[in-house]
């Protein structure tokens, strides 16, 4: 629990990108980034998505950026009903990670595209618990029916074997671009050209993380010390 914790304090405290619904120059297109942990308090919440895509018609096309960890299952469900009801086509792009409860919102588009580069990662549901053993049972059941309904998305999307997709998420499955369209999360991978965004989660509560997610990213070079250091270099060079 405190490693859950944890990675959710971090993940709120990263660079974020604002839920802004941009439009495009034609009217026909809208973009909506979720860069950012699933869940009401942290990160993108189910209503503000809603909030987001409510006015948009049949005749526009929804383009949906991913790169999460995950986070709350049932705010990641709210927001792929919202998917669901939105009367055009969604396309995701999975620009980077597409983790655990990502994957659900994933699945409430027409059309999924990624990057080389990026993961899609599957598990069983977790939640927090506390209680006598009547609560814990319930608590256990009530996790069965979430895996069987995020079971049912995968299934319907990818057309494979229900006990292989439980294997799967029992196994906690990091897919890589090609393995994700191999195995039908995923439609396509991206043009040539576009790379996956680094990694800045906290990734340490999976048992599975891929090590080139776990370390941290190179910062971003300082310009104006680059230009210092290069001045400092002429001037050596032009000592006599």
């Amino acid at each position: 629990m405190k490693k859950l914790l944890q990675m959710l304090r971090d993940n709120a405290s990263t660079e974020r990108k604002p839920l802004n619904l941009i439009r495009g120059e034609d009217g026909d297109t809208a973009t909506l980034y979720i860069y950012d942990v699933i869940d009401a308090y942290w990160g993108v919440s189910a209503r503000e998505v809603s909030q987001a895509i409510a006015g948009l018609g049949s005749d526009v096309t929804l383009h949906l950026r991913i790169n999460t960890p995950g986070g709350d299952v049932f705010e990641a469900r709210a927001i792929k009903a919202a998917l669901d009801q939105h009367p055009g086509r969604v396309v995701a792009h999975i620009d980077g990670l597409c983790a655990s409860a990502g994957t659900t919102i994933a699945c409430g588009a027409d059309e999924v595209e990624m990057v080389q580069g990026g993961f899609y990662m599957i598990h069983n549901a977790w939640t927090f618990a506390m209680g006598n053993k009547d609560d814990l049972r319930t608590t256990a059941n009530l996790l069965e029916k979430v895996d069987g309904a995020i079971v049912n998305d995968y299934a319907e999307r990818t057309g494979k074997d229900v006990d292989q997709l439980v294997n799967w998420m029992n196994d906690e499955t990091w897919f890589s671009a090609d393995e994700a369209v191999e195995h039908g999360f995923v439609d396509r991978i991206a043009e040539a050209g576009q790379k996956a965004k680094a990694s800045a989660w906290n990734l340490s509560v999976f048992d599975k993380t891929p090590k080139a997610l776990l370390e941290k990213p190179a910062p971003e070079p300082d310009a104006a010390a680059l230009m210092a250091n290069n001045r400092r270099r002429l001037q050596l060079l032009s000592i006599d």
